[in-house]
């Protein structure tokens, strides 16, 4: 049973069956928020998809970023991502009209950043999400 049910802007119906969400600077001990620390943490949140569901294409939303100090510190000015980074498992129908639809799905995990706890729904989701090119990034796999 999925947790929501996301309509892509191409009109796909997709199911959001697993979804993890965590605080992007929830682990930072010292420093801010900068170019270094963020490419370390979108690269380390790409890798924590992979690792959830091996073999499943892993597909990350570049993250919006912005700069909110005109100030420099040693690794550079204030970089700060949004404030909730998200691993969700999606799924719909076989790319493959071939395929028999009993038998097959088609599967994602995307990684992205929001800025809100919120669970995508419907058309209710960040719009880098609703515009995902499925048929490009999915794969099938028989059930």
């Amino acid at each position: 049973m999925a947790l929501s049910r996301v309509l892509l802007t191409s009109g796909r119906p997709v199911d959001l069956t697993e979804l993890r969400l965590s605080s992007t600077y929830g682990g930072v001990l010292e420093g801010y928020p900068c170019k270094p620390l963020n490419d370390l943490a979108i690269a380390g949140l790409v890798r924590s998809a992979e690792h959830a569901h091996p073999g499943v294409p892993v597909h990350l939303i570049p993250p919006a970023r912005e700069y909110p100090d005109q100030f420099s510190g040693a690794f550079g000015p204030v970089e700060v991502l949004p404030a909730v980074t998200c691993v969700g498992h999606f799924r719909s129908e076989a790319l493959d009209p071939g395929h028999d639809r009993a038998l097959y799905r088609s599967r994602l995990t995307v990684a992205w950043f929001q800025p809100t706890t919120r669970i995508p729904s419907g058309c209710d989701a960040e719009t880098a999400l609703l515009d995902l090119d499925w048929e490009r990034l999915a794969t099938d796999e028989e059930l």
